[in-house]
């Protein structure tokens, strides 16, 4: 742990300098749970400021692993990762602001400032989202040696992106939930604020673009960790095809994100799926589970790899 720990302080200095930043915003925002009664949109005031200071610390602490991977240093990858570092600065501050004013910062059209100011998030985030994906490129041209991390960084950066667009929906016209001063929705069917999930607060009543949202934004981490898990504990598995279940579990988990992101545009809450909605979910079981066997059977033993 405390190589590990050596290793992260040379990583991707505007990157790291996030973290730090993101894990102080976390620390005060749970103070601010504790302390600030306010109560917006059905939650805590400061409920929103520390799930986007946890989810930017380990954004920011996968982006550097990965960065740090790379078989080279490439000044377009850094300057790209200080766009995203800047982005992300700006949107907490705003976010922190509006907390602070007793606004939402989310769909707010209730004054002309308000407005621009959501406006220029989402212009924002666009370039958070170009960024993210000149990092893609970068880590696929330089071509990882690792082969099963390269799969899994290639992955996790490509379903990342797809997580990202799974929010466009919430600021769509048509989610336009009719109330004046909000101009979007991450509910569909009902209105936001209603019964929720513990935490995460998806909608208990209605749909919830937040889930497929967070799903996609989480493979970055979630498909690295399955990369490593089958390094440590699939040793008789060789390389290829720890690579190939990677790429089986990547196009799974995008599926998913899909799926789950079709499931709440139809309104349909997360743990009330209708008829269609499970046999979508078979088939992806059925699917994921024949392609991993087939991908099982074709494997080299360990000598012949070796041998190979």
């Amino acid at each position: 742990m405390t190589t590990v720990l050596r290793r992260a302080t040379h990583w991707n200095r505007p990157l790291m300098f996030l973290v730090c930043v993101m894990t102080v915003l976390a620390v005060v925002a749970a103070i601010g749970i504790l302390v600030d009664p306010r109560v917006l949109t059905g939650a805590p005031i400061w409920l929103k400021p520390l799930k986007f200071g946890v989810s930017f610390v380990l954004y920011g602490l996968t982006l550097a692993w990965m960065l740090s991977l790379l078989p080279r240093r490439s000044r377009v990858a850094e300057r790209a990762a200080v766009v995203i570092v800047t982005v992300a600065v700006v949107e907490i501050a705003w976010i922190v602001g509006q907390v602070l004013r007793g606004q939402t910062s989310h769909f707010n059209d209730s004054t002309p400032l308000n407005a621009a100011l959501f406006a220029s998030m989402g212009a924002a985030i666009m370039v958070l989202f170009f960024a993210h994906l000149v990092i893609g490129i970068v880590v696929l041209i330089q071509r990882i040696p690792d082969r099963v991390a390269a799969t899994a960084v290639g992955w996790g950066l490509g379903l990342s992106l797809l997580g990202m667009l799974a929010a466009v929906p919430m600021a769509l016209p048509t989610q336009d939930p009719g109330i004046e001063g909000i101009g979007g929705a991450h509910s569909v069917g009902v209105p936001d604020g209603g019964p929720g999930l513990p935490v995460v607060g998806w909608s208990t009543t209605g749909g919830d673009l937040r889930i497929g949202h967070f799903v996609g934004l989480h493979a970055l981490q979630a498909l690295p960790i399955l990369a490593i898990l089958l390094s440590r504990f699939a040793t008789r598995l060789d390389e290829r095809t720890r690579a190939r279940l990677l790429v089986v579990a990547g196009g799974a988990y995008g599926v998913l994100t899909v799926l789950l992101t079709w499931q709440a545009l139809r309104g349909q809450p997360l743990l009330r799926p209708d008829a269609s909605t499970l046999a979508a979910v078979a088939a992806l079981v059925v699917a994921t589970a024949t392609a991993s066997g087939l991908v099982l059977a074709r494997r080299r033993r360990p000598e012949l790899a070796l041998a190979a």
